[in-house]
């Protein structure tokens, strides 16, 4: 699902995809684990919201704004791309790039792919964290105030996640601030590394963001923009297929193993692509933990038990792996994601989640929508 777009103009193929066909498996049943019952919000006419936690919108007036500084060199998924990847890049964004800012467009295909609300976070790369502390901030007020914006003219339809400049950790929290008290976004898209440094580096002092996001009670969407050492993955999209999914690993591991989830508990951290590659071998950390005294340097018990408290999109493209992420942390933890527009993305969120073996209806609404409603605050 990649957008890598910095100018209006650009024809770089991460901007507009084309969604590819989910192929259906058959899965077997397995045991459900954590029964939710938490009251659901629910529309009018009675049905459970379907809400989207990740989906994306280029600001056009801030790209423009950074494009006389060659955006293109800081981004992994450009600068880590052989030609033919690029060439596909153009031809989609000539047919799907117009998705990324028109709202008319927008809510035309949430009403065909049966999604109520869409909470809306920056085109990834629209983070901008290779830009200096005081163009960093002067962008993210920008797409910040765009998006609520969207949010305030279709409330019905929209909540928004904004983005802070990270690269200084004094002006994110002030942003931060702002985007929740003023603005009433919902919280905040982040990149799992900050020009190439984790996001636990001392440098980066980002203990303090961690701080205010917790004390604000609102969303972390974690979203990567390929892998930052992406030499391996120039071809076949790799630095997407493998580069963004590594990334989030690596992000998430972070978190775990330095601490940043033990010290601020209740932290809703949301990892896209359904978790990563972590997810789906957490066994291997919690071996290490046992096995090593270098893995038990921080974090006080095995790491899968704060990956249990993050929050996972449904992006899987089969239905048994879908299953098997539900099994292990539970429906209450599972969001519906679609990564639109991008051709990265899931096109039938919701017949993905159905197609799910004997997935009790009440898990399904949850995982439709309850779910994301109660994290993000949504009422009706």
């Amino acid at each position: 699902m990649m957008f890598t777009c910095t100018t209006p103009a650009c024809t770089d193929v991460r901007h507009e995809h084309r969604f590819a066909p989910r192929k259906g498996s058959a899965a077997a049943a397995r045991a459900r684990k954590r029964p939710v019952s938490r009251k659901l919000v629910r529309d009018k006419k009675g049905r459970s919201l379907r809400v989207d936690i990740h989906c994306h919108f280029l600001n056009r007036d801030a790209a423009a704004k950074v494009a006389h500084l060659n955006p293109t060199q800081y981004e992994p998924q450009i600068k880590f791309a052989n030609a033919l990847t690029r060439e596909v890049n153009v031809r989609q964004m000539q047919d799907r790039g117009p998705k990324l800012s028109s709202i008319e467009l927008r809510l035309n295909d949430m009403d065909r792919m049966g999604i109520d609300i869409q909470a809306v976070s920056p085109a990834p790369q629209q983070t901008y964290y290779w830009t200096e502390p005081g163009l960093g901030v002067e962008v993210s007020r920008m797409i910040n105030d765009r998006l609520a914006e969207i949010v305030g003219k279709w409330p019905e339809r929209f909540v928004a996640l904004g983005t802070v400049p990270l690269q200084n950790v004094d002006l994110a929290v002030i942003e931060l601030e702002r985007c929740v008290k003023e603005l009433g976004l919902r919280g905040v898209e982040i990149n799992p590394n900050v020009n190439g440094l984790d996001l636990t580096d001392s440098r980066l002092n980002l203990e303090k963001f961690f701080a205010k996001a917790r004390e604000l009670d609102i969303v972390i969407f974690m979203h990567p923009t390929g892998f930052t050492q992406g030499e391996r993955l120039m071809d076949h999209y790799f630095n997407n297929v493998i580069g963004n999914p590594l990334d989030t690993t690596i992000g998430t591991s972070r978190l775990i193993f330095d601490g940043v989830m033990e010290r601020h508990p209740g932290l809703k951290v949301v990892l896209p692509h359904a978790g990563g590659f972590l997810a789906h071998y957490w066994a291997r950390m919690d071996h290490a933990w046992r096995a090593r005294p270098d893995c038990r340097t921080v974090i006080k018990k095995p790491p899968t038990s704060y990956l249990k408290k993050f929050f996972f999109d449904t992006i899987t493209f089969d239905p048994e792996m879908l299953r098997n992420l539900i099994d292990k942390f539970g429906a209450a933890q599972v969001l519906l994601g679609t990564d639109y527009p991008f051709d990265m993305g899931e096109e039938d969120p919701v017949g993905l989640i159905n197609s799910v073996p004997r997935l009790p209806s009440a898990e399904k609404e949850r995982i439709m929508g309850g779910n994301a409603a109660r994290l993000l605050k949504i009422r009706r």
